[in-house]
């Protein structure tokens, strides 16, 4: 792995990362310059980004999620300032009582980035569902 794949293999775990310990406002800087969302449904930029994901219904400070990743496809040549990525991602949730743990969400993340001022960023993640189960303890808006 080279250190393009690297630093943008750190990106991807950070973005599972803060949404799963409810840094909302963490997760939506990840995207400062750069679009986030379903497919057809994008959001373009921070304060955008959060505004979606206000949608999130946390417990006590967190969403009761793990984001897991997996089959993570990383294109970016040694050298380069751009790249792309590929990952399946399965969302898992518990909320003790009433919601016992479950997939409620298997995709795909499709994501390019560019490197700016030696940081690599995204530039957009768009996700594509596969399979969606019960969000209603996830989202507000789909309760």
């Amino acid at each position: 792995m080279n250190k393009e794949e690297t630093a943008i293999l750190a990106l991807m775990r950070e973005y599972c990362d803060s949404i799963d310990r409810g840094d909302l406002a963490g997760c939506a800087a990840l995207f400062s310059d750069g679009s986030w969302g379903i497919e057809g449904s994008m959001a373009q930029g921070a304060d955008e980004v959060k505004a979606q994901l206000d949608n999130v219904t946390l417990y006590e400070g967190k969403p009761l999620t793990r984001h897991l990743m997996s089959n993570v496809q990383i294109f970016a040549e040694e050298g380069s300032t751009t790249a792309e990525a590929r990952s399946c991602i399965t969302v898992m949730q518990c909320v003790p009582p009433d919601f016992p743990m479950q997939a409620i969400f298997i995709g795909t993340y499709y994501d390019t980035y560019a490197l700016r001022e030696s940081e690599w960023c995204f530039v957009e993640r768009r996700i594509v569902p596969d399979l969606v189960g019960n969000m209603a303890f996830h989202r507000a808006d789909m309760a």
